[in-house]
């Protein structure tokens, strides 16, 4: 049953690859899975707690949010789907904690999704195969996704887990670790999102940085240096090979610009932010879920001003919270020698780098980014519970009544000024 189950937890990671329409078959099936899971005894220990508590706060500021429109539109289902997506982060995290196996399958099904959906977006935006323009939108690739902008960093973690692997794996599955982490890359780098891109060098180089630091031996640093070299030269050899191709090397030139027209324009991106931030002082409980996009043409692209916006500021606190909690445990424990160490590394890495991208990007309903955080909180309450059942197998230390404390170091005093030692006996 519990193998099953663990199959029906792998299967829904999968299909978080494919979100052409919504509500797509990741939600339908994690809504029964979840729903199965509770019937049969879903625990949520004390150990995620504040996972639970601040996501549950953090969307009933979005309910208050409602509360100021005139109209309120299609803005419950927003809400419902924010409340729902939070759902299925506790979820991870209570069956990662149930069961630190499930980890692994975690990540080898979101390996699978993420060549898959890869593939198709290279291939249709090559055209190599009829309808492939499903696969893209505005001449960039986006798979089996809605947009470029979330079909790029959903592959950044699977690329840094299938790196890990060449860091520290064998040779013999070498070559297999290449192609998917060429697949992936380019994949990353077709989406032509500047968000992926700075995702995938802000990881990759982070998860180079912490290996040299948690690995102690000159010589699997040295492999480590080696490694990664080879596999920066053969991404760029790559991506080369890709800008030979005149649509790509075309918009590769106007996309790799740092700041584009609409962000430094008037009312640009930019703009928005300082225009949204001062809103934000005038509306404490927010002015609505969408409603900034649709007084401003565009959407906030900054997941601080949209939990301003949508959330509230107690939606922002809590969600502000929230990171500072999880990244103040995952980084106190991410150098303990534990089974689950990869996978929490990896996780939040991956977790860090989008916070950082959520400065020029939305990242409120990304479905990777919850089961990012519910990896992250799995591990976390995997570490506490672990220090919890070293604590309880400590045999207790025997406590002596202060009088005879005092005087067995009355006679200790005694003995070491009158020279009276004791001769060892053989």
């Amino acid at each position: 049953m519990s193998m099953l189950a663990s199959l029906c937890v792998a299967f829904g990671v999968f299909l978080s690859g494919f979100v052409i329409n919504e509500p797509a078959p990741y939600e339908l099936f994690l809504v029964v899975l979840i729903a199965i899971w509770a019937l049969f005894g879903l625990k949520l220990s004390r150990h995620i707690a504040p996972l639970i508590v601040l996501y549950v706060v953090f969307n009933i500021g979005g309910m208050f949010s409602i509360l100021t429109m005139d109209a309120v539109k299609q803005t419950p289902m927003y809400i419902a789907v924010s409340l729902f997506l939070a759902f299925t982060a506790m979820f991870f995290a209570a069956i990662i904690e149930a069961d630190q196996r499930r980890l692994l399958l975690i990540f080898r099904a979101y390996v699978v999704a993420a060549i898959i959906t890869a593939m198709l977006g290279i291939l249709g935006y090559f055209g190599a195969i009829p309808g492939g323009e499903v696969f893209t939108r505005y001449d960039r690739a986006m798979g089996a996704f809605q947009d470029p902008n979330v079909f790029g960093p959903y592959l950044v973690l699977p690329a840094l887990f299938l790196m890990h692997g060449l860091l520290t794996g064998t040779l013999k599955a070498a070559p297999f670790r290449v192609l998917g982490l060429m697949i992936l890359v380019l994949g990353v780098f077709l989406s032509f999102s500047r968000a992926a891109w700075g995702l995938l060098a802000i990881s990759m180089a982070m998860l180079v940085v912490i290996m040299l630091i948690k690995q102690r031996t000159g010589v699997f640093r040295l492999r480590i240096l080696i490694m990664s070299m080879l596999g920066f030269v053969l991404l760029i050899a790559a991506i080369i090979v890709a800008l030979q191709f005149d649509q790509v090397s075309d918009l590769f030139s106007d996309r790799a610009k740092l700041v584009q027209a609409y962000d430094g324009a008037r009312h640009g991106r930019f703009e928005r932010h300082a225009i949204g931030f001062l809103m934000a002082m005038e509306h404490p409980l927010g002015i609505g879920p969408l409603e900034f996009g649709l007084m401003w043409g565009e959407d906030t692209h900054n997941i601080w001003l949209k939990a301003l916006m949508d959330y509230g500021w107690l939606g922002f606190v809590s969600y502000v919270a929230l990171m500072v909690w999880t990244f103040t445990l995952g980084f106190r424990y991410l150098l303990r020698e534990r089974p689950w160490q990869p996978y929490l590394m990896l996780a939040l890495i991956v977790l860090f780098g989008h916070t950082i991208i959520g400065n020029v990007i939305d990242t409120d309903h990304w479905r990777h980014f919850y089961l990012l955080m519910g990896v992250v909180w799995g591990c976390i309450a995997l570490e506490m519970r672990w220090q919890a059942a070293r604590h309880n197998q400590r045999p207790p230390q025997p406590t002596t009544p202060a009088p005879q404390r005092l005087e067995n170091r009355a006679r200790g005093s005694a003995r070491v000024w009158t020279g009276n030692h004791s001769a060892p006996t053989h």
